[in-house]
């Protein structure tokens, strides 16, 4: 199975809860979308930038989800004692069960 790591660090000055991290999370993804959407031209506007730098855009809102994402399992280890590895690995068999990765 090959993999890719990225490593997001745990962000300082923040008292995240589950709730406002999930907002958070709802928000950056709706970035995403808004970003993916004006580089098809769904919003009707004509596209602003070139590909390329609509694709620099959408990479950069991505990264804001994931970190978010990492943000939430960051409370969901911490508030909530939840072993984020185990449920990895969970997620992983899960994927080899459906198909979707070899071991």
């Amino acid at each position: 199975m090959q993999t890719k790591n990225v490593v997001l660090p745990k962000l300082n000055n923040l008292s995240p809860t589950l709730e406002s991290t999930a907002l958070k999370l709802m928000e950056e993804t709706g970035e995403l979308a808004q970003a993916i959407g004006k580089l098809r031209g769904m919003s009707g506007e004509r596209p602003a930038v070139n590909e390329q730098e609509a694709m620099q855009l959408i990479a950069r809102e991505l990264l804001d989800v994931a970190q978010t994402a990492v943000s939430m399992m960051f409370v969901l280890e911490e508030q909530y004692n939840i072993d984020i590895s185990e449920i990895r690995d969970q997620h992983i068999e899960k994927l080899v069960r459906k198909g979707y990765l070899t071991e």
